[in-house]
């Protein structure tokens, strides 16, 4: 099993009772999944275990299905993690950091 490292950026920054929810759930606190706030954005930097980076994007995924108007608008691999896990080919290739 591998080790999976990506970041999950949501729709639009969680209100705070989106915030106070997810703060009492034991799921978002077992380690595998952080909420990182910026002023205009909220983002979950997320650490999973599976065969797949699909299977683990699928699980960290999961863990927002019961959050009505929580959306999560991109998965981000950063390139240290493609590199690692040998995804960094010619076909894939990490993306230009944002101007």
């Amino acid at each position: 099993m591998r080790k999976w490292y990506f970041t999950l950026h949501l729709q639009e920054k969680l209100t705070e009772e989106q915030a106070d929810t997810i703060d009492g759930l034991d799921r978002f606190t077992d380690g595998r999944i952080s909420r990182v706030e910026g002023l205009e954005d909220t983002e979950f930097s997320c650490l999973f275990g599976a065969r797949l980076l699909t299977d683990a994007i699928a699980e960290a995924l999961g863990l927002f299905e019961d959050f009505p108007g929580v959306l999560i608008r991109s998965v981000e691999v950063p390139s240290q993690a493609m590199w690692e896990n040998g995804m960094a080919t010619p076909a894939v290739v990490p993306a230009p950091p944002p101007l």
